[in-house]
């Protein structure tokens, strides 16, 4: 089904050797830093390999799959992988993160390869790709499910309602768990059952010495508390066992509307009555607006499209929806639909643009109390000027999120890192999109910047929020952590104090 999505258009160098020669490998009673720097993948293979399942695989860029392992989401400033090692094991991991410590090689683990950050060009050496380990385990009584560190929305989403149990995850289902899990991780079933880290009970974590541990409430609890909203720094996951609930319904009910822009200022009215600072239907768990291109509507200005999920009947979500069925609509779409489809009518499905690979994205965020319609007409005019002046960003989007929020406004603040449980309602994400053109870079980043600037000037006097999975990389960590960077440093100090998980809104060690 194409609905919505349809629309929605340091370390060590890792080099070849260049001499026939190989450099004689590492003796396990031996630290050899700094002494690898022409190690080559076979020899990486030969070396670690031994050392690991046979269901794992090492290559390098010579090799067919290696173009297909290294294909990210954001396109700008890539990471440079030298290697790839896909561990077939979860021990496997433990063991790949010895071997790069010893040889002093850089390592960076990859899930999905969603992060928007864009500054992984910093990273230069060997990716743990976890694609291999993606097993799905209900445990009995149907409580919790183990899910290894490779496992991403859709197949868990999939899986899960087949055997009749819902759980939370991010909203595109192209990503995986504990990429959004470990930043906090914002989804459909939020409203419910809080954010996706609020429903983490169990994390099998490789350190970054290399060491094994389980951590929960109960065993290493500060580490699990830094881990719900700064996971990123302190560790590679290579399981979880998650909180699973019920489904209780049969079908979601969707609905997207297509408007013209002359119609923006009663959309944004209605919406921020329905969203009602936060307190809006739990039932309403993602309403989606978007300011995108679609020729057969306009060629010259961008349409004001905006998607509602609804976790219940028609009937009961139609009294919410009337008043934007008295806007007139270009298009319309709706329909009851089971839970697995809904990604995917929201555009946010595994072949929507949202997941798809390839393109440069500069993007900025901002966490808003609600949306302002004075604002967002400049934000609507700006887009159209942008996108006349500049026709390859023309599939650049505005993307406007309010998730419901009781379920993450009922956990305790204290119980995690994630510091804006209290702090925002509505997210606005403007993600400047076009084929990688480094003569475009500064117009995008220009474009991107006033957009975010014109977010942050409705709220004078409240310091700039930013969300960490929506982060760029240029925001201040205190906008990223908030009152938890304090403690977060003191704990990178304790359990990575050399900042080998240093490449995704990176945490310094401190006192």
């Amino acid at each position: 089904m194409r609905i919505f999505g349809s629309f929605l258009a340091t370390g060590l160098l890792l080099l070849q050797s260049l001499s026939s020669a190989s450099p004689l490998a590492c003796p396990d009673s031996i630290d050899c830093s700094f002494t690898r720097a022409d190690v080559s993948p076979a020899q990486v293979a030969r070396e670690l390999g031994r050392k690991l399942s046979r269901a794992v695989l090492i290559y390098g860029p010579g090799d067919s799959r290696y173009t297909e392992a290294i294909a990210r989401y954001q396109q700008y400033n890539p990471p440079n992988i030298q290697i790839v090692v896909q561990p077939g094991t979860e021990e496997d991991v433990a063991e790949i993160v010895k071997y790069a410590n010893k040889n002093s090689i850089p390592f960076l683990t990859v899930n999905r390869g969603h992060s928007l950050i864009s500054t992984l060009n910093r990273f230069r050496g060997l990716q743990i790709d976890m694609a291999s380990l993606r097993a799905i385990t209900i445990n009995s009584g149907g409580k919790t499910a183990w899910l290894q560190g490779g496992a991403y929305g859709q197949e868990v989403i999939d899986t899960l309602w087949a055997r009749g149990y819902v759980a939370t995850t991010g909203s595109c289902a192209c990503v995986g768990i504990l990429g959004p899990g470990l930043g906090g991780g914002y989804g459909r079933y939020q409203g419910l059952h809080g954010l996706v880290s609020d429903n983490f009970v169990t994390l099998r974590v490789v350190l970054a010495d290399g060491t094994r541990t389980t951590v929960s409430q109960r065993t290493n609890p500060d580490l699990f508390w830094a881990m719900k909203g700064a996971g990123h720094n302190f560790g590679i996951v290579t399981s979880v066992e998650l909180q699973i609930h019920p489904r209780n319904l049969s079908t979601w009910y969707y609905k997207n509307y297509f408007w013209t822009g002359d119609k923006l200022e009663r959309v944004i009215e209605q919406v921020n009555r329905l969203s009602n600072n936060g307190t809006g239907p739990v039932q309403m768990a993602l309403q989606s607006g978007t300011y995108l291109m679609d020729p057969t509507i306009s060629t010259t200005e961008a349409v004001v499209a905006w998607s509602f999920g609804w976790s219940g009947a028609q009937r009961d979500a139609a009294r919410y929806l009337a008043p934007f069925d008295a806007i007139p609509a270009v298009r319309v779409q709706d329909g009851n639909i089971p839970y697995t489809q809904i990604p995917q009518a929201q555009g946010s499905g595994v072949d929507d643009p949202l997941c798809a690979t390839g393109f440069s994205h500069q993007h900025g965020h901002a966490g808003l109390w609600q949306w302002n319609a004075k604002t967002q007409r400049a934000i609507y005019d700006l887009f159209n000027r942008n996108i006349q002046a500049r026709p390859a960003f023309n599939t650049s989007l505005v993307l406007l999120e309010a998730y419901a929020l009781q379920g993450v406004k009922a956990v305790n603040p204290s119980t995690s890192s994630f510091p804006w449980r209290n702090a925002f309602n509505v997210m606005g994400v403007i993600s400047v999109n076009y084929r990688p053109d480094p003569s475009l870079d500064a117009a995008a980043f220009r474009w991107r910047t006033q957009t975010r600037d014109l977010w942050r000037a409705d709220q004078p006097g409240t310091k700039p929020l930013t969300y960490v999975n929506y982060a760029y990389g240029d925001e201040s960590l205190e906008s990223i952590y908030g009152d938890s960077l304090p403690r977060l440093r003191r704990l990178k100090a304790k359990y990575d104090p050399h900042g080998r998980f240093s490449y995704y809104n990176a945490i310094p060690a401190g006192k």
